[in-house]
């Protein structure tokens, strides 16, 4: 990063990286002090700006600027924690003793302890991740109304609305552990969205939708946001039931992403080492049709996902989570690998930018091309409440969304369940969109199941 822009992102903190690197040694070195065998740090600080408007009128204005500092001390493998918010001397150290003294009281456990040194990021590279926005609150409220507007402006149908807002955030970290490792860097997420209502009375229906990037000039327009958000609300109108029956179900490209959210989170070490996944010594088996294949990539420049090094300092590399179908990795920390008697992925803190894919995904398979590869089933575009079992893989959800025959959207359904087992959804993908969109750190197209159980009336 250039050093102007190193100095612009430093002059919105209280602190610059350099200091908070120097309050890191500081901690790490009260803690040696103490009697710690080991101890880990991380500082961060953020600052940022919350609009929200509803029918054109403000309704909340929030600054928000906020610092803390949690440490680690371990004695053995004892360990204990603690945090402050106040970055004075005096309460570092008093917050070093408190976490020295919950290791005193704690039992050993022989998985505990820093990461390996050897797997550190010493020399991290720049993913650019952090582009502040220097919008003013009465900026970010006009943005927010013409949102809003421009959903109002698409037929008198839209008639009320849950409001816009926009949410503007940067903040910096810097983590640090006393087998050498300290490393940090700023970041940024700013967000605008929508919900609109179209009908009166009874036969209301709500949708939304949003834009959100690290870069706000990467962000939609609030026109082209709000007009979307409404032509979604307008599409469920006279929404029916239906009867109960099995079917394919195509799952929309937003909600696609909580799929593979349910692979993430059954192929995560806390589930696996505690036996509570569908997917346990899942590890180089086929879970998925040999078209579909997850790439991890942490190092895409500006990505939400991105990150040097995890939160404990590991490197993060490029990897296929899954190639050909076949589960290649899975997602540790140092802690649930020492328990899988494995080594760290370097996603101690969570998973990286994640994209699903199939290698039979074609151009002309975009949504009205999967609409109809389907060609009689259900299309989902809401899901509500949690209906996943990760122990057994039993998923079911409420439901909404549109029935389709011959390819082509007939009505839209409400008041609807979908359900089936997700190891059996996983193997039952038949394809994925070219419809690619990324909501958070997850990037995929439509995914079409082959059958699922539609309950209805």
């Amino acid at each position: 990063m250039p050093p102007e822009e190193d100095a612009m992102i430093d002059s919105m903190f209280t602190h610059t990286q350099d200091q908070l690197k120097q309050l890191a040694r500081d901690v790490l070195a009260f803690a040696k002090e103490k009697g710690g065998t080991d101890a880990a740090v991380e500082f961060s600080e953020g600052g940022g700006l919350s609009v929200s408007v509803r029918k054109g009128k403000i309704e909340t204005i929030e600054q928000n600027k906020d610092k803390g500092m949690g440490v680690t001390v371990y004695i053995g493998q004892r360990r204990g924690n603690a945090s402050t918010s106040d970055f004075s001397a005096a309460a570092l150290r008093a917050t070093v003793d408190a976490a020295y003294n919950i290791a005193r009281f704690t039992a050993e456990d022989d998985c505990a302890g820093l990461a390996d040194p050897a797997l550190y990021e010493h020399h991290p590279q720049d993913l650019r991740l952090c582009y502040p926005w220097d919008i003013t609150a009465e900026d970010a409220v006009v943005l927010a109304q013409r949102a809003e507007a421009a959903a109002f402006d698409v037929d008198a149908r839209v008639t009320n609305s849950e409001g816009a807002s926009v949410h503007v955030q940067s903040s910096h970290f810097v983590s640090a552990n006393s087998r050498g490792f300290i490393g940090g860097y700023p970041f940024s997420r700013h967000t605008l969205s929508v919900a609109p209502i179209a009908g009166k009375g009874a036969r209301m229906q709500r949708d939304y939708w949003y834009t959100s990037s690290r870069d706000p000039k990467r962000m939609a327009k609030p026109e082209a946001v709000g007009r979307y958000a409404a032509e979604r609300a307008l599409a469920r109108l006279n929404a029916r039931q239906m009867g109960t029956v099995t079917c394919p179900v195509l799952f929309e490209a937003p909600l696609a992403a909580g799929l593979i959210g349910a692979l993430v989170q059954a192929t995560s070490g806390g589930a696996l080492y505690r036996k509570s996944s569908f997917l346990n010594d899942s590890l180089g088996t086929t879970i998925f049709p040999s078209h579909v294949s997850v790439v991890e990539d942490p190092h895409v420049i500006g990505g939400v996902g991105s990150a040097p090094f995890d939160e404990e300092g590991v490197r993060t590399v490029r990897r296929d989570v899954v190639r050909d179908g076949v589960l290649k990795g899975y997602f540790l920390s140092s802690y649930s690998a020492r328990k899988l008697g494995m080594q760290t992925t370097g996603n101690a803190g969570g998973s990286h930018n994640l994209e699903m894919k199939s290698s039979g995904t074609k151009l002309a398979d975009d949504f009205a091309g999967m609409l109809r590869k389907m060609d009689r089933g259900l299309l989902v575009t809401e899901l509500m409440g949690e209906g996943t079992n990760y122990v057994t893989g039993d998923y079911s959800r409420g439901a909404s969304g549109f029935w389709v025959e011959n390819g082509v959207i007939q009505y839209p359904v409400e008041e609807i369940t979908i359900a089936g087992n997700m190891k059996e959804m996983f193997q039952s993908i038949v394809a994925i969109g070219s419809d690619v969109l990324t909501r958070g750190n997850k990037t995929t197209g439509s995914i079409l199941i082959e059958k699922m159980v539609v309950g209805g009336s």
